[in-house]
C-alpha cells in the first residue's frame, strides 16, 4: 500500500498526465527511498514531458547512479547542463561538473 505522499503524487500523475511536476515529485520520493528503478521511470517521464526541466535531469542522473548505471547518470547530468537553467546557473554548472568529475574518477 502506497504511503500518503506516494498516493498523492500518483494521483497528481493520473489527474495531470501532461504535467512533469507530479512525475518529478514521485521520482524524488522514490529517489529518497532508494527505489531506483521506479525513480528512473518517473523522472524519465518528467523530462520527456519537459526536456528543459534541469532539476528533473539532475535527479534522473542521481537515480541512474543509485541503480549502478554510471553512463546513464553522466548522460542525464550532461542534459541538465544543456537546459536553459544549466546554461546560465553557475552554481548548478559547478555542481554538475563536480559530479561528472567524481564519476570519471570512480
Amino acid at each position: 500500500m502506497p504511503s500518503e505522499r506516494e498516493a498523492l503524487f500518483l494521483q497528481m500523475t493520473s489527474e495531470f498526465p501532461d504535467s512533469p511536476m507530479g512525475f518529478f515529485s514521485l521520482g524524488r520520493l522514490y529517489l529518497d527511498e532508494q527505489r531506483w528503478a521506479e525513480s528512473v521511470k518517473a523522472l524519465s517521464d518528467a523530462v520527456r514531458l519537459d526536456p528543459s526541466y534541469a532539476a528533473a535531469w539532475v535527479a534522473l542522473g542521481d537515480a541512474h547512479l543509485g541503480a549502478g548505471a554510471g553512463d546513464e547518470a553522466k548522460r542525464a547530468w550532461q542534459q541538465a547542463l544543456e537546459t536553459p537553467l544549466g546554461k546560465r546557473d553557475l552554481s548548478l554548472q559547478a555542481d554538475l561538473e563536480q559530479r561528472l568529475r567524481d564519476l570519471d574518477d570512480f
